[in-house]
């Protein structure tokens, strides 16, 4: 049966110091209005909000999934990250191209990556404008990718009245750096990367495209 107590310590209800069950007291294991519990509380154990900052951080750790050797601050895709008064965190995100298989996974890891660091209060946004292009991958990014054995895209050059001008006469073999190169097939690995091979040490390669 249940007891109902006004004393110290009961299993059921008590306006004692110490229950199982709902209290006011200072410790509970339920809901309590004092300093520490294991539940909610509204005492003074809370995890410090984040700055924007640091929760840039956190999200420029998210790897590609498909090529994880970049994060996708290296890629540039990580457009923006926001944090409001209440600790919410909004990040923003924007797709290699539209349809990319890839853009659900990294929302997942990003919330993933929030969690671990014990922050669960994220919402991740698609922006698909401004398209994406690879003008916003970064230096170290390049370098990675070239280390990593695909041949990074080369910056877009612009006419003198705004025209983007795209001429690729060859693309450095990443595995031997011989120029003597040529493209097998417009879609490598993924639809963002082309399949090319080196006419000198016979090694096929992806490169990015530039977009």
């Amino acid at each position: 049966m249940v007891t109902v107590s006004t004393g110290s310590t009961t299993r059921g209800v008590s306006t004692g110091s110490t229950t199982r069950g709902v209290s006011t007291g200072s410790t509970t294991r339920g809901v309590s209005t004092g300093s520490t519990t294991r539940g909610v509380s509204t005492g003074s154990t809370t995890r410090k909000p984040l700055s924007r900052a640091e929760a840039w951080a956190i999200a420029a750790t998210v790897p590609d999934p498909e090529v994880p050797v970049v994060s996708i601050e290296d890629l540039g895709i990580l457009r923006a990250v926001e944090v409001d008064e209440s600790g919410h965190v909004d990040v923003a995100i924007t797709p290699t191209y539209s349809g990319c298989p890839a853009m659900e996974a990294i929302r997942a890891d990003i919330g993933t990556a929030f969690a671990q660091a014990g922050y669960d209060d994220v919402s991740v946004e698609f922006v698909l404008s401004p398209a994406w292009t690879t003008d916003w991958m970064t230096e170290a990014g390049r370098t990675k990718l070239e280390a990593y054995g695909i041949a990074p895209p080369r910056r877009r050059a612009t006419g003198s009245e705004g025209a983007t001008v795209s001429l690729t006469l060859s693309v450095r073999c990443p595995q031997c750096g011989s120029p003597d190169t040529h493209e097998l097939s417009r879609f490598g690995s993924t639809a963002c990367k082309a399949l090319w091979v080196c006419d000198a040490c016979k090694e096929p390669f992806d490169h990015f495209k530039a977009i």
